[in-house]
């Protein structure tokens, strides 16, 4: 009985633990001016209600990323969501004005947290942009943030072993592609630059594994839309810094 006891405390102990590690979350919801010369802007993402130093750089990092996507110049003065969001369709005023058939531009941005544990959260942004010309632009990004430092990470400081971890990644690929181990990895028709394979842009945690996200012309044309490789844990943990249970 004292053994069952036990396990039961250990048991309760971990799932209280765990469920403490999670930060509290809101969602954001931001949309631009209603009315007939207006773009069109609608922004969906996290926003993190706790005041420790991890929240505070996620919140952070939301506002750069969502600046960058609709910002048109390096103002330094548009420093906030709000004066973004002001600048995109102070943008596309100006362009109606001079040219009124203009199609109305539109800015998507929807985030959600796709993975957390108790070191690590991953955010995962995806954002669509048309202003003007034959087709919109949309995009995938993650967002990765380590809690003990309380700070976003760089791609290079997921990895234990990045250079394993590429040429890792390169079989999959691969593999996934159809393209010959022993051909030039663009001998399909892929673009990546100086013919030598590179980890993509963008990189980040979910349930199944690592996920690297290829975006339109990052690596193909436009019509081949985005490339996705998911690699398992269990594949890929010796080259992780933060090792996952799978």
């Amino acid at each position: 009985m004292k053994k069952i006891i036990g396990a039961l405390f250990v048991f309760t102990l971990v799932v209280s633990c765990e469920s403490e590690s999670k930060l509290t979350y809101d969602t954001l919801h931001l949309t631009g001016e209603n009315c007939a010369s207006c773009p069109n802007i609608a922004i969906n993402v996290p926003e993190v209600l706790d005041e420790s130093s991890v929240a505070k750089a996620i919140n952070r990092s939301l506002q750069e990323e969502i600046i960058s996507i609709l910002s048109f110049s390096e103002d330094e003065s548009i420093d906030n969501v709000d004066k973004a969001i002001a600048s995109f369709t102070e943008s596309y005023k100006e362009l109606k004005a001079k040219f009124p058939e203009e199609t109305v531009w539109e800015a998507k941005i929807d985030g959600e947290v796709v993975y957390e544990d108790m070191n690590l959260i991953t955010i995962q942004l995806k954002a669509y942009s048309f202003t003007g010309g034959a087709h919109g632009y949309a995009s995938t990004s993650f967002l990765n943030f380590d809690k003990g430092q309380g700070a976003e990470l760089e791609n290079w400081e997921l990895f234990s072993d990045e250079a394993g971890f590429t040429k890792f990644a390169e079989t999959k690929f691969r593999i996934q592609e159809k393209i010959p181990q022993d051909k030039n990895i663009n001998a399909t028709g892929f673009m990546f630059e100086g013919d030598a394979f590179h980890l993509a842009q963008n990189i980040g945690y979910n349930q199944d594994g690592i996920q690297l996200i290829y975006n339109q012309y990052e690596v193909a044309s436009y019509a081949d839309g985005p490339i996705v490789l998911i690699l398992p844990y269990n594949e890929i943990n010796l080259y992780l810094k933060r090792k996952v249970k799978s």
